[in-house]
């Protein structure tokens, strides 16, 4: 990663993202996009969606993680902080309730479940779920769910489409730069295990409503 983007190139390239953009009423989130190159994004293989863990989360802008499960889950679930536990037969109901299910994929940023009730999920909100690409990451038996709520709030998803890019928020303007660009590290690493090198093609760093700054690819790796 050194090679591709040294780190006083990413570091500067964040300043200038940071510092050229107008002040606005709200905070503005920060936005890393990755562009690939030489890869066929019509091939399912060459799709990406995984939650990757940042180490700067924004304080003020945590993933929201819902949980659906019942008794001893759904307890410890609560205990751990999810967002939203939501039981089976609140989960029923969402089938007669398209805007009831509508919101809470769109509400929510990952989902865990129940392995037990991941048909009921399909059936009823894999319709809304699936094309957010957040269908729930089922909750093994005898694995500890605090860790997974805790690791999921300060996650982002990292999703690539019909284009050749990945785009994220990697942390809020008011960020201390060293933060956002520890985020910005850390979303490279992940793509790395899926992409060689030589696919990543250039970065842009930019607030909601700033322009984006450019940082090309500095050697070509094969």
């Amino acid at each position: 990663m050194q090679a591709l983007f040294p780190l006083q190139e990413l570091r500067s390239a964040l300043e200038k993202a940071v510092k050229q953009a107008r002040k606005r009423r709200f905070k503005q989130s920060v936005e890393m996009i990755v562009v690939l190159q030489d890869v066929d994004m019509k091939k399912p293989e060459n799709r990406i969606n995984i939650a990757a863990a940042l180490p700067r989360p924004p304080p003020s802008k945590p993933s929201r993680v819902a949980v659906i499960a019942t008794g001893d889950l759904a307890l410890k679930a609560r205990e751990a902080g999810a967002d939203l536990v939501l039981d089976r037969d609140s989960l029923e109901k969402l089938a007669s309730d398209k805007r009831g299910a509508r919101k809470l994929a769109k509400s929510y940023d990952f989902f865990l479940a129940q392995p037990d009730l991941m048909v009921v999920v399909g059936r009823v909100l894999g319709r809304y779920l699936g094309p957010r690409g957040k269908m729930p990451q089922p909750v093994p038996p005898n694995v500890p769910i605090a860790p997974l709520i805790e690791r999921l709030k300060r996650s982002i998803r990292l999703r690539s489409r019909d284009q050749p890019q990945i785009a994220c928020v990697i942390g809020t303007e008011d960020q201390p730069i060293e933060h956002l660009l520890e985020n910005a590290q850390a979303v490279l690493e992940e793509i790395l295990k899926k992409f060689p090198p030589h696919n990543i093609r250039r970065i842009y760093f930019k607030l909601t409503m700033g322009e984006p700054v450019a940082l090309m690819r500095r050697v070509a790796e094969r």
